[in-house]
C-alpha cells in the first residue's frame, strides 16, 4: 500500500488497470478529463432529455455498441473479487446482425453457425452455405491459434510469435497465404461478392480497409459467434460497473481532472501535474489515451520519447456518427444492422487514398431499443446510432457543412433504398465528426482505433504496455493488442501486470545519487504532495 500509481484516462483500459492494481493493494488515483468515465464507450442524450417513458433515463451509446469476448471480463471481475453476473446484467443475442443490399436482399447472421448457413443457403445458394461453414472452421482455428501468442503476450514479435505458434499454428497461418489480404482470402471462400462485403467488414472493427488488412482478421467472425451480448443500460454500464468496483477497492476516481504533464526525475516517472495546478506524486503512471499524444508532447516534452509518432498514412478509420431519437418505418430493424452500397471499394479509396468523406458508404445502424429479433420498441421514437466510416483528418481542415450534408443525404438515400425510413428532427440529433472525435480524444486526429492494420507486420507495430521510460505504461485501443472493448480491456490487464512486475523489482531502500553528490530515496518512491 506504499506504492502510488496514477492512471490517466478512464477509458476501458484505464479502468481495468486501476481496478486490478487496487486489487493488488496499490494506491491508485484515476484521472479523467471528461465528466463521465468510459472514454470512447460514452453515452449521450441528443436533446438533453431521456426518451418519454424511459425509467430510469437511458442515453444512447455513441461509441462501441457490441459486447463480445465476455471471458475477458469474467477474468477481470474475478481478479477483483466479484463476478460479471454480480456487476452487470447481460443477455445473449441470437441474431448477431441483419444485413441489407436492397429490397429482397437481406441476410441475418446468427450466433448458431448452422442457422447462419441455412440463411446463406436461401440467400446465395447451398454451395455458399457450405463454403461459409468451412470459413467458420478456419476462423475458429485462427482464433484458437492466436489467442495466447498474440493477445496474451506483453510484446509480441515475429520471433516470439513463431515460437509460440508451434508447427500447427504456423501451418494455420501458412494456409492463409503468407501475405494474403482479408479481401483476397474472402474471394477464395465466397463467390458471392455480397458475402465478401459482409465478412470484409470485420476489418473495419480494427479501423482498417478489408482490401489491405491481413487475412487473419477473419477470426473476428469466430469472436462474434462465441457470443454477442446486449448489456442492460447500454455499453456505458460496463464502464460504470468497472468504476464502481474500483471505488469499492479504494481507487480515487477524479473526473473533470485534465492531466497536463508527466514529470520525470532521474529519468523515471515522478509526478503528474494537472491543468488546474494540482500535482500527484507517482511511483508509476498508466497512460490510457492515444499513444500518439505522448509523442506529440501533449503530456510534456520529457515523455515524448515514450512512443513513436504515428504518420498520417498509418492512421485507422474515424467515423461520422449520428446519435438520435427518431421514429422508423419500412424495415424490421434488429439491434445491429448493416446496409451496403454496391461499390464497396470506392468507400475505402475515398477514405484512405483521397482522405475525404466517402460518397458511397456502408451504413451501420444500432437500434438500441431492440435487444432481440422481431422485438419492436414500445416507444414511437427509438434510440439509434448511425455510423459511416470516415478518414482520420481531425487535425486538418474541417469538412464544409456541404460535405457533411452530402454524406448525410447519401446515407439516408441508401437506407431508403433498403426500405428503412428514418424521420429525425434536428433538435433530436447529436452529430459527431472526425474533428470532434479529435477534440474529445487529443492526439488521435479522430482515429478511433489507433493505427490501421494494413500488413502482417503492422500487428507488431502497436506500442506495448511497457515504454522506454521507467514507470510509464500504456493501455487503451492504440496500444497492444488493439482496438475494441475487450482488446482495450486486455491492454489494461497487460499494463497492470507489467506495472506490478516493475514495482516488485523496485526496492524502497535503493538509493540514487543526486547532483549534489549525496543520496536520497529512489525517484520511484519520492512524492509530490497531493490535495
Amino acid at each position: 500500500m506504499d506504492k502510488r500509481v496514477v492512471v490517466i484516462g478512464a477509458g476501458v483500459g484505464g479502468l481495468v488497470s486501476a481496478l486490478l492494481l487496487a486489487a493488488r493493494g496499490v494506491q491508485v488515483t484515476l484521472l479523467e478529463t471528461h465528466a463521465q468515465v468510459g472514454g470512447k464507450m460514452r453515452q449521450v442524450r441528443p436533446d438533453g432529455a431521456p426518451l418519454t417513458g424511459s425509467t430510469p433515463p437511458v442515453g444512447i451509446d455513441a461509441g462501441p455498441t457490441v459486447f463480445t469476448m465476455r471471458w475477458v471480463f469474467d477474468e477481470i471481475f474475478a481478479a477483483a473479487g466479484t463476478s460479471l453476473e454480480d456487476e452487470l446484467s447481460i443477455e445473449p443475442l441470437e441474431l448477431l446482425a441483419r444485413h441489407s443490399w436492397g429490397p429482397g436482399q437481406e441476410l441475418d447472421l446468427f450466433a448458431d453457425a448452422n442457422l447462419s448457413a441455412e440463411a446463406i443457403a436461401q440467400f446465395s445458394g447451398p454451395r455458399q452455405a457450405r463454403m461459409f461453414l468451412r470459413f467458420c472452421d478456419q476462423a475458429k482455428h485462427l482464433l484458437t491459434t492466436l489467442r495466447q501468442p498474440y493477445m496474451g503476450s506483453q510484446r509480441p514479435t515475429l520471433l516470439s510469435m513463431t515460437r509460440g505458434l508451434g508447427p500447427r499454428g504456423l501451418a494455420a497461418l501458412t494456409a492463409l497465404g503468407p501475405f494474403s489480404t482479408l479481401w483476397r482470402a474472402l474471394s477464395r471462400h465466397f463467390e458471392d461478392p455480397r458475402l465478401q462485403q459482409l465478412f470484409g467488414r470485420y476489418a473495419t472493427y480494427c479501423g482498417s480497409s478489408p482490401f489491405k488488412a491481413p487475412a487473419t482478421m477473419m477470426l473476428i467472425a469466430q469472436v462474434e459467434m462465441e457470443g454477442v451480448w446486449s448489456v442492460r443500460g447500454g455499453m456505458h454500464s460496463i464502464a460504470k460497473a468497472l468504476a464502481e468496483r474500483a471505488r469499492a477497492l479504494g481507487v480515487d476516481i477524479r473526473c473533470l481532472s485534465q492531466a497536463q504533464r508527466i514529470e520525470l526525475r532521474h529519468g523515471a516517472v515522478h509526478a503528474v501535474h494537472l491543468l488546474d495546478g494540482t500535482s500527484f506524486g507517482a511511483d508509476a503512471v498508466v497512460f490510457n489515451g492515444e499513444s500518439h499524444a505522448l509523442a506529440a508532447g501533449l503530456l510534456g516534452d520529457q515523455v515524448k520519447p515514450a512512443t513513436p509518432a504515428v504518420s498520417t498514412d498509418r492512421r485507422s478509420l474515424s467515423a461520422l456518427t449520428w446519435a438520435m431519437h427518431a421514429p422508423t418505418s419500412g424495415f424490421n430493424l434488429a439491434r445491429h444492422n448493416v446496409f451496403f452500397d454496391a461499390d464497396y471499394a470506392s468507400e475505402f479509396r475515398d477514405i484512405f487514398e483521397h482522405r475525404r468523406l466517402p460518397r458511397q458508404a456502408t451504413v451501420y445502424v444500432c437500434a438500441q431499443d431492440r435487444p432481440q429479433p422481431q422485438q419492436a420498441p414500445s416507444l414511437s421514437s427509438e434510440r439509434l446510432l448511425c455510423l459511416v466510416n470516415a478518414p482520420a483528418y481531425g487535425d486538418g481542415p474541417r469538412p464544409s457543412p456541404g460535405e457533411i450534408y452530402s454524406c448525410e443525404q447519401a446515407m439516408l438515400r441508401l437506407l431508403a433504398r433498403c426500405g428503412l425510413q428514418i424521420r429525425p428532427q434536428p433538435e433530436h440529433i447529436l452529430r459527431t465528426t472526425p474533428h470532434q472525435f479529435h477534440d474529445l480524444f487529443p492526439g488521435s486526429a479522430g482515429a478511433l482505433y489507433g493505427q490501421a492494420t494494413h500488413s502482417w507486420m503492422d500487428v507488431f507495430k502497436r506500442p506495448a504496455a511497457t515504454t522506454a521510460i521507467p514507470g510509464l505504461f500504456l493501455a487503451g485501443g492504440s496500444a497492444h493488442p488493439g482496438a475494441g472493448v475487450p482488446m482495450a480491456a486486455i491492454s489494461g490487464q497487460l499494463a497492470a501486470a507489467a506495472l506490478m512486475a516493475h514495482l516488485d523489482s523496485t526496492s524502497r531502500s535503493r538509493t540514487v545519487a543526486t547532483f549534489g553528490g549525496t543520496s536520497m530515496p529512489s525517484a520511484m518512491t519520492d512524492s509530490t504532495a497531493s490535495p
